[in-house]
């Protein structure tokens, strides 16, 4: 198991955020972020964050892109959110999604990344969020080599 680089405690939506910006900061173009959590977990609410972090303008525009597959956000680095929710063979689905050039330009951010594990570029971060309580969140930032 790979031992975590940096932990999060957080109570509400808006504390999410900022651990999100902060998780931004260890990040460039070229880097892969898997994120795994129950449903309701916050992931979204956490790339609200990383976006944020990574320049886009208004948080707002972050939303999961569970029926879309992809979005697309400008910032200083493009900043591509992907959910493999609903994809049912999300290994070769996401080859299909244009991963490489994703990561080509910018920063790729993958919910429900553990459906799609083998397909995952090495090395990677990865983002576990666990709820603790109804509002309370362990989130557990890793790097996997």
């Amino acid at each position: 198991m790979t031992p975590p680089v940096e932990q999060f405690r957080t109570d509400s939506p808006e504390r999410t955020v900022e651990a999100g910006r902060r998780i931004a900061g260890r990040l460039g173009a070229g880097d892969c972020v898997g994120l795994t959590g129950p449903l309701g977990a916050g992931k979204t609410v956490l790339v609200r964050g990383v976006a944020t972090g990574l320049g886009v303008a208004d948080e707002r525009l972050v939303s999961s892109p569970t029926f879309v597959l992809v979005h697309e956000y400008p910032a200083s680095v493009p900043v591509f959110h992907v959910d493999l929710y609903r994809m049912a063979e999300a290994d070769a689905e996401l080859a299909e999604l244009g991963l490489e050039e994703m990561l080509a330009d910018g920063v790729v951010l993958i919910e429900w990344a553990d459906r799609a594990s083998a397909a995952l570029p090495r090395p990677r971060w990865q983002v576990d969020i666990e709820m603790t309580g109804p509002n309370e969140r362990k989130i557990t930032l890793s790097r996997i080599e």
